[in-house]
């Protein structure tokens, strides 16, 4: 294969790693555990129950890695051990409570943004800086949308307010994830190219 090849389009990273169902319980258990250390990096904004987390940065670059299915059953699985009483969740909470209560919809929108980055991942959107930035900026803005209405809801905000309270102050945070992501995810599958070559 020569330097510029690249692996097939319909495969994500964990694909070239994944050998057995255990491999792949654990690469999606790993992403879990990957999530839920990144919330324990957060910092609250003034005014708004929503702090700001690594959350999202965790769930976009897990799920890319996965693909879609592993990447939602890698969400799902944080969830779960979250209600159980983990202290999964940002600045170690958990419970069902934090589920169900104003961040919750943040934490539910990890889903559907695991499974569309990892749909993505595997169209090969998550290789080149170009096309792996919009797509984890796109991610986290499912979450934040998700979010923000659930807010909106749940505490009883009007949706301007909630807006304010829940997506306004995420922008900065969102952008600088997204580039991160989008060189991390970049660089990996460069070293591939290169192993592969």
């Amino acid at each position: 294969m020569s330097a510029d090849a690249s692996p097939p389009p319909n495969r994500v990273l964990a694909d070239l790693f994944v050998r057995t169902r255990a491999q792949e319980a654990a690469l999606v258990l790993g992403a879990a555990l990957c999530t839920a250390l990144f919330a324990q990096v957060a910092i609250s904004v003034p005014g708004s129950p929503v702090p700001i987390t690594g959350q999202t940065l965790a769930v976009v670059l897990t799920a890319a890695a996965l693909g879609p299915g592993r990447g939602v059953a890698a969400q799902l699985a944080y969830l779960l051990l979250g209600v159980v009483g983990l202290p999964f969740y940002a600045k170690a909470a958990s419970g069902w409570g934090a589920l169900v209560g104003p961040t919750g919809g943040y934490l539910v929108g990890f889903l559907p943004a695991a499974f569309l980055v990892g749909l993505a991942a595997r169209r090969a959107y998550d290789r080149r800086p170009r096309t792996a930035v919009p797509l984890f900026l796109g991610g986290q803005l499912v979450i934040l949308v998700i979010g923000v209405c659930w807010l909106h809801v749940v505490a009883s905000l009007d949706f301007a307010t909630a807006f304010h309270k829940g997506f306004v102050p995420f922008i900065p945070g969102g952008l600088l994830k997204a580039a991160l992501a989008g060189l991390v995810s970049s660089l990996a599958w460069r070293l591939v190219r290169a192993r592969e070559a």
